[in-house]
């Protein structure tokens, strides 16, 4: 029987999804309701009060920083957990959240025990009664939550190719430590983020819908429907932060010791900004393989 209410909030019905699964499977106690932008929710809070909030940052009509600072001018959301799931984790955009009144913050993309932490944290007490009334424990996941967790995070195991200094070899560097995708010459290079990696490879094609890169085996890779985060560079040091999952893993050869193995990202965003962001880096794409 549920006991708390927490509000999700995320124009990604995907990404909505998968933070109600993992509430649901994890503290059967709190009842999930969810809004697609920071108005709905707004709309949602001043008829129904809720004991957690958890919110994307980009979105369209109301952005997730706008709902924080509106929600923490209300007197019964003054001390309400506001957990920040976002992929805009740069330092600003952190001290810019904390400046609003943000309990936590959450970088996309997440795993189900990441999440489940966050919310640990910022219900303490509260969380731990309500779990005690139901006659159920935190102590560890359910059975249930393990099993789902383990389908939608596994990680396939990198080929074991030792580089001279006997170490798994790795692609080269893209940019660094940033994950992003940027165009050099008729080639664009893409670092996409995952909760426990980053895969390094070449974009092959790319359009409003999906990108489909290629990489070298001997990474760490990602399971099939595992959170993405591509960063493209819309503009000279302009990035868009596009949300999506893993839709398909191929080998590129018909062989099993393949070099390469081909990944493709559904972008889960219903952002126009995002959209339109998307739309001028495919643009760009496209005229550099003319």
């Amino acid at each position: 029987m549920a006991m708390l209410k927490a509000l999700v909030v995320d124009d990604a019905s995907f990404v909505r999804d998968l933070v109600k699964r993992t509430i649901r499977q994890r503290f059967p106690v709190i009842e999930t309701t969810d809004a697609q932008n920071g108005r709905r929710a707004q709309s949602l809070m001043m008829r129904t009060t809720f004991d957690l909030i958890l919110c994307d940052w980009e979105m369209p009509e109301m952005s997730g920083l706008e709902l924080l600072q509106w929600m923490r001018e209300q007197p019964q959301y003054e001390k309400v957990p506001f957990i920040m799931i976002t992929s805009r984790g740069d330092k600003d955009h952190v001290i810019e959240a904390v400046k609003g009144g943000v309990s936590e913050y959450l970088g996309k993309p997440f795993s189900p025990e990441g999440l489940s932490k966050k919310i640990m944290k910022v219900m303490g007490g509260t969380l731990k009664a309500a779990m005690g009334k139901s006659g159920r424990s935190m102590a560890g996941p359910t059975d249930a939550f393990k099993e789902s967790a383990t389908l939608l995070t596994q990680k396939r195991e990198p080929a074991q190719t030792a580089s001279p200094a006997g170490q798994p070899a790795s692609a080269p560097p893209l940019s660094g430590n940033r994950a992003s995708t940027s165009t050099k010459g008729s080639v664009s290079l893409a670092s996409i983020r995952f909760a426990d990696s980053t895969l390094k490879s070449a974009v092959k094609d790319i359009n409003l819908t999906e990108v489909r890169v290629i990489a070298k085996r001997d990474q760490a890779f990602p399971g099939i429907l595992d959170q993405a985060v591509v960063d493209i560079e819309v503009a000279e040091g302009q990035m868009a932060r596009l949300n999506g999952y893993v839709h398909q893993l191929q080998a590129v050869d018909k062989r099993r010791d393949t070099d390469f193995v081909s990944v493709i990202i559904r972008f889960v965003d219903e952002d126009p900004k995002k959209l339109e962001d998307l739309s001028r880096f495919v643009a760009r794409f496209r005229a550099g393989k003319r």
